[in-house]
């Protein structure tokens, strides 16, 4: 995996064989389990992770305790909240946990400097990544303040049902994913349950309506 990993990552693979090298003896491939904090406010960030398998929840606690989900980092990705803090010397202001068991290649401070200094190619890499995390995080804003609830957690429902059609998730959850009251999540699956889009039972939601959940997302987006 050391001499293989730089293919999983687009535009990574166009790196010179002089830098190549350099960034696979540079950098180290690391695992954690799932449920691992990988970093918190006011942590240092001393390596850019870029995830081989797995995935990473990020999210940011407000002064009252409540969580607000920012964005997942998968496989093939980076996180942009790294690459920002590691660019302008910056602590994290937000949570990082591995939602699974998480293999990742930690590219330490000073080869991550060494090589934004030197190499056009890996240069490119980072800010395209970022770039496009920026413009996600932008939809999120649009998406809290402009779409209507239940097109949110239709279209989150949808995200994260597994190959069986089945979220594995709380309310509460749910709620921290969206940014909402744990109540309204409620409300919405009850009548989303009356329409027979979902079915649920505890800790878990059933999509057995995915066409209809599909249809409302389709039309919200329709309607922009």
């Amino acid at each position: 995996m050391e001499e293989t990993w730089i293919e999983k990552f687009k535009g990574l693979s166009r790196l010179p064989d002089d830098i190549r090298k350099e960034l696979v003896e540079g950098s180290k491939i690391v695992t954690v389990p799932a449920g691992t904090e990988i970093f918190a406010p006011g942590q240092t960030a001393d390596n850019l992770w870029l995830l081989l398998d797995g995935t990473v929840r990020v999210q940011q606690r407000s002064e009252t305790g409540r969580e607000v989900f920012l964005y997942r980092v998968h496989a093939g990705e980076s996180c942009v909240l790294t690459t920002a803090c590691m660019l302008a010397f910056e602590d994290y202001s937000a949570d990082g946990v591995a939602e699974t068991d998480v293999t990742a290649v930690a590219i330490p401070r000073q080869t991550f400097d060494d090589l934004v200094g030197r190499s056009s190619v890996f240069r490119e890499f980072v800010f395209t990544a970022y770039s496009r995390r920026i413009t996600d995080l932008f939809t999120l804003i649009d998406d809290i303040v402009f779409q209507r609830m239940d097109v949110r957690l239709a279209s989150r429902l949808l995200e994260l049902a597994d190959k069986d059609d089945v979220v594995r998730a709380t309310h509460a959850v749910l709620g921290t994913e969206l940014g909402t009251a744990r109540e309204v999540i409620s409300r919405t699956l009850a009548e989303f349950q009356r329409r027979g889009f979902v079915e649920q039972a505890r800790g878990e939601v059933r999509l057995v309506g995915r066409e209809g959940l599909e249809r409302m997302v389709k039309a919200a987006g329709a309607q922009v």
